[in-house]
């Protein structure tokens, strides 16, 4: 198939500093090196870390100690697919009309992480959506370089579907860590888009219990729907006391936590058996402080975090196909770019929704 004729200059949203994001009419269309892929975005779903960017969270923008993540001017957005229009002459695996998504990690493949398969964990640490040199899918053209990490998607997976491809797949890389067994009473602390995620692939582990917790109900009926054997309301229960009631009084086996709010992390430690496993996953907006004297002296917790989605996506898209993964629903609400600041305000989840998206036409 030949290549496409492109225009010059495309619609995207360009981040400029902490909260001065601006839609630009006129931005170039990226250039298609001889070793890169150039899609037309077809969608790009909001993460919660867009938003922490955008308010300027430490963790991205830095602080006294630790410097920017972020390189401004970029185009957000690390949840997107579409259909390739133009592919350099190195390229061999893909040709222009493949619907392709990508790891959100762009790796250098030279660095001790890369070289040893750990390439999720990069040391230079590219990303698509906060950076300059690797903008990311708020826009209507997006550039593959060389050493992303490029998936192809099936041609008739809807787009609801596909958008949760990205976030799914670092869903599993959590639960993957987590380490269950048939045996284990399971916490899962949030129960947003990734949580959702978190529930249906950790029911494919059959473990003893799986018991999600959210402040919003109707998370917690979409988390039933979903596989959890128990679901519960830290505004209107005692979670703890309900989970240490629900286990002897030993407490949970391995809690997961995707809230990104500081208190889940204490509630975790709390109702946390000794010798339990917690996985930390959020992005949270500020330092949290806890109490370390319960991981070591107290309850000898092995702690582990979760850091995007390596060797996921090949799974994940082969079960969200089949539909092993469930994702009715999960989408909720879908905006042109032009509509840019409403979409963020719908991200919040003030209105009910789960996953927010753009589409482009």
């Amino acid at each position: 198939m030949e290549n496409i004729v492109l225009p010059k200059t495309m619609k995207a949203l360009v981040a400029y500093g902490k909260g001065e994001y601006r839609l630009e009419t006129d931005f170039p269309v990226p250039e298609c090196g001889p070793d890169d892929i150039l899609i037309k975005t077809e969608a790009c779903g909001i993460c919660a870390g867009d938003l922490k960017c955008m308010h300027g969270a430490e963790r991205f923008w830095g602080n006294e100690t630790e410097p920017s993540w972020v390189r401004p001017p970029f185009i957000p957005g690390h949840e997107f697919f579409g259909k390739i229009v133009k592919v350099g002459e190195n390229v061999k695996d893909f040709e222009v009309g493949d619907r392709v998504t990508a790891d959100q990690i762009v790796p250098c493949g030279e660095c001790k992480f890369c070289k040893s398969g750990r390439y999720w964990m990069c040391q230079p640490h590219a990303t698509f959506g906060f950076q300059k040199e690797n903008n990311g899918g708020m826009a209507e053209y997006v550039r593959y370089p060389k050493t992303a990490v490029v998936h192809k998607v099936p041609k008739d997976m809807p787009m609801e579907q596909a958008l949760l491809i990205e976030p799914y797949a670092c869903s599993k890389h959590c639960i993957d860590r987590a380490q269950i067994t048939n045996e284990d009473v399971v916490v899962i602390s949030g129960a947003g888009t990734l949580g959702l995620g978190m529930v249906t692939y950790a029911r494919m582990k059959n473990p003893a219990k799986l018991i999600v917790l959210d402040m919003k109900q109707e998370r917690l009926d979409k988390a039933l729907e979903f596989g959890a054997d128990l679901v519960l309301n830290p505004g209107e229960t005692d979670v703890t006391k309900a989970v240490m009631d629900l286990t002897d009084q030993y407490g949970c086996d391995i809690y997961i936590e995707c809230t990104g709010h500081p208190s889940s992390v204490n509630q975790g430690l709390q109702m946390i058996r000794k010798l339990g496993r917690f996985v930390e996953f959020s992005v949270f907006g500020e330092s949290v402080t806890v109490d370390w004297s319960i991981i070591g002296d107290g309850k000898e917790l092995d702690v582990l975090g979760a850091h995007l989605s390596p060797y996921c996506f090949p799974f994940v898209i082969d079960h969200i196909y089949d539909g092993t993964l469930k994702t009715d629903g999960v989408v909720t609400s879908v905006f042109s770019i032009d509509e840019w600041e409403k979409a963020f305000e719908y991200a919040t989840g003030k209105y009910g929704d789960f996953k927010v998206a753009f589409r482009f036409d």
